[in-house]
């Protein structure tokens, strides 16, 4: 460390990948310092405790993973539940079980065996397979048929994409799984959980005896907070740290309108999707069943997709051509600095908390080794 700096490592963002950083980096002896814009640690991990549930703050977070080192990382931290996701589609009242398999098949066409149902998805995809699908509603169409695609997948995705699924490019959906089982369980991986007691304990655990400082923005004193450590670990905006000089990246952004009901339970599940266009949100969470919770009251979340501004938060990048190319024209600048970049905004990439964990346990091993 040099003489004149307090730190070896300035985090940017004290989300999973910063946290994990910092925790790497800490039991090599590092001094870390992280600060978050918010005025809560954890990213959008995030959990608001209100009146003895765990409220979600910033969307569903379903820890799920195939990887037993990863697995056995988090739960040394904190102990995670059993809970396996098992959403619910509604579309104009009708339910539906999620992902689709021989209850959605069953609800759908009341087909009882998977001869049954293949059988009608190979008539309704047959038309649509003799071309090469040129968008987002031809590929689902030569997946899965017109049912599904029209009640489950259409206006849910164009309410998520801001849309048409016809102006919509067909790689975003690479394949649409068909369980010919009766299973809901929506993940096929080994470990699934939520930490008991909520995300902020995995936080507290990673940052425990690290300082952190909240409410800070490393934008409005740049140059003061870059002298205070030799290394910059930066897990924010890749284009807002080059002060946009390329162009701004595309985002979708979600907004959510939290309600605390005077019932105990209201739709009996953790997470509902709301499939039909008319429907201005896109699903509804009861976080109390998150961690099988049987408090008096229940609190839901509805979730509202928008488009990303400088007014609200980014969540999912647009991967198309133009935005894949400009990313490309970041990272390549990136290379020319010692600016470490990670995790879902400075890589410009979608990951589930595993990924964004591995990523970091991964950058941490080689840069520290």
């Amino acid at each position: 460390m040099s003489k004149n700096r307090e730190y070896d490592y300035l985090i940017i963002g004290a989300g999973l990948f910063g946290a994990v950083f910092a925790h790497e980096a800490t039991k090599k002896n590092k001094r870390c310092l992280v600060i978050d814009k918010r005025n809560h640690l954890g990213g959008n991990t995030y959990c608001e405790n209100i009146e003895g549930i765990n409220v979600h703050k910033y969307g569903a977070h379903i820890f799920h993973t195939n990887d037993k080192f990863i697995w056995d990382y988090v739960n040394s931290f904190v102990p995670f539940n059993r809970y396996t996701n098992s959403p619910l589609a509604n579309y104009k009242g009708e339910l539906y079980n999620l992902p689709f398999n021989m209850n959605t098949f069953h609800q759908l066409w009341n087909v009882k065996t998977p001869d049954e149902a293949k059988a009608i998805i190979d008539k309704q995809t047959k038309e649509h397979k003799t071309k090469r699908p040129t968008n987002l509603e031809e590929q689902a169409l030569s997946l899965v048929g017109k049912d599904i695609y029209e009640k489950l997948i259409k206006g849910y995705t164009e309410k998520q994409w801001g849309r048409k699924a016809t102006q919509l490019p067909a790689f975003i959906i690479k394949r649409l799984p068909l369980r010919f089982t009766f299973d809901n369980n929506y993940f096929n991986d080994t470990y699934q959980g939520i930490p008991i007691g909520g995300y902020n304990m995995l936080t507290n655990g990673l940052l425990n005896g690290i300082e952190c400082r909240t409410g800070i923005d490393f934008f409005e004193d740049r140059e003061n907070l870059s002298d205070l450590a030799d290394n910059i670990v930066f897990t924010g905006k890749i284009d807002e740290f080059y002060d946009y000089s390329l162009g701004r990246l595309e985002y979708r952004s979600l907004e959510f309108k939290h309600k605390i009901l005077r019932k105990s339970n209201f739709q009996g599940n953790a997470v509902v999707n709301y499939t039909a266009a008319n429907i201005p949100y896109t699903r509804i969470l009861e976080h109390k069943h998150f961690e099988f919770g049987n408090q008096e009251n229940t609190i839901i979340t509805e979730e509202y997709p928008l488009e990303a501004s400088i007014k609200n938060e980014p969540y999912y990048p647009i991967n198309d051509t133009k935005n894949t190319n400009l990313y490309k024209a970041y990272k390549e600048m990136s290379e020319q600095d010692q600016i470490i970049f990670g995790g879902r905004l400075a890589e410009y990439k979608y990951y589930d908390m595993h990924q964004i964990i591995g990523a970091a346990l991964a950058r941490a091993k080689k840069l520290l080794s």
